[in-house]
């Protein structure tokens, strides 16, 4: 629906009251502003009630203005330009102090995740890791920071991880032309979504490997070729995207995925700790001798 909605709003444009056309009208005008507006603040700006915004949502066939809202900014994310996303952005934060803002919008989309969070995907993922016999992770341009921490940490739990590195659509490919039916590969993207991590995800789905999308919609392209999407929010406060509630998701993936080689787990740790001893690895406590 979020693809048709400014066709549906053309199409139905003839059976609007007075009010509505006005709604219609602005959204048609500026959908880029409208998706990211409450009700009340599009009933202003156009000059009609807040409840006739409501009922116009409703006679688009949406519950409520929410779920026409979502649908706008589905549609509009991943088109908006750096310099829209500011401008928007400064619109929903006025003159409101900036850091309350910023944390209590990060704590809605921690609790938004947690709800609307696939928990038979998430199982199905943790399970699909704990067996594969190699898992490649992509996440480029800002993704690349939660792909790196995922990394990491894979790399003490298992033994052949792949975080992949590239400056082009080539070397993804040569990094996984050897992926298989035994393998994961997870693909981590928000809007503005990248191409080439999406390319990766569908050839990863044609060789068989098992495909975990971490991303922010069903409507994300990486969705449409994976075996299990991981949802996390990440709505733009303003140029840039909020990547609080991805990373919680990924230490939940982390965690889960832990408990169930927890036997390994402990012995490669042990190992581990006897190696940063040695090597010195981090500083030890002030009071001690150096």
């Amino acid at each position: 629906m979020s693809k048709d909605i400014l066709s549906m709003i053309t199409a139905n444009t003839n059976s609007f009251s007075k009010g509505q056309k006005r709604i219609a009208t602005y959204i048609l005008n500026s959908y880029d502003k409208a998706a990211f507006i409450t009700a009340n603040q599009l009933g202003q700006a156009v000059g009609v009630s807040e409840s006739t915004v409501v009922r116009f949502a409703a006679e688009l066939g949406y519950d409520g203005y929410p779920g026409m809202q979502r649908a706008l900014q589905e549609m509009v994310r991943n088109k908006l330009t750096s310099v829209q996303r500011i401008e928007i952005g400064n619109d929903r934060l006025g003159n409101q102090d900036i850091l309350s803002q910023v944390i209590h919008s990060d704590i809605d989309k921690l609790r938004m995740t947690l709800d609307e969070v696939n928990r038979v995907s998430f199982e199905g993922a943790v399970d699909s890791i704990a067996k594969a016999k190699r898992i490649y992770i992509l996440g480029v341009r800002s993704s690349s920071a939660i792909a790196g921490f995922l990394g990491f940490y894979f790399n003490l739990i298992f033994e052949s991880v792949s975080l992949i590195y590239t400056n082009s659509v080539s070397e993804v490919f040569e990094q996984l032309f050897r992926i298989g039916p035994d393998d994961v590969f997870i693909g981590i993207s928000f809007p503005r979504y990248s191409s080439r991590t999406a390319r990766a995800m569908r050839f990863a789905h044609d060789r068989s490997a098992t495909t975990i999308a971490i991303t922010d919609s069903e409507s994300s392209p990486l969705a449409s070729w994976a075996t299990y999407s991981l949802l996390a929010k990440s709505d733009m406060v303003s140029f840039l995207d909020s990547l609080v509630a991805p990373l919680s998701l990924v230490n939940a993936l982390l965690v889960a995925t832990a408990r169930k080689r927890m036997d390994k787990i402990s012995s490669a740790f042990e190992t581990l700790e006897q190696i940063w001893e040695e090597y010195e690895v981090y500083e030890k406590d002030a009071s001690e001798p150096v």
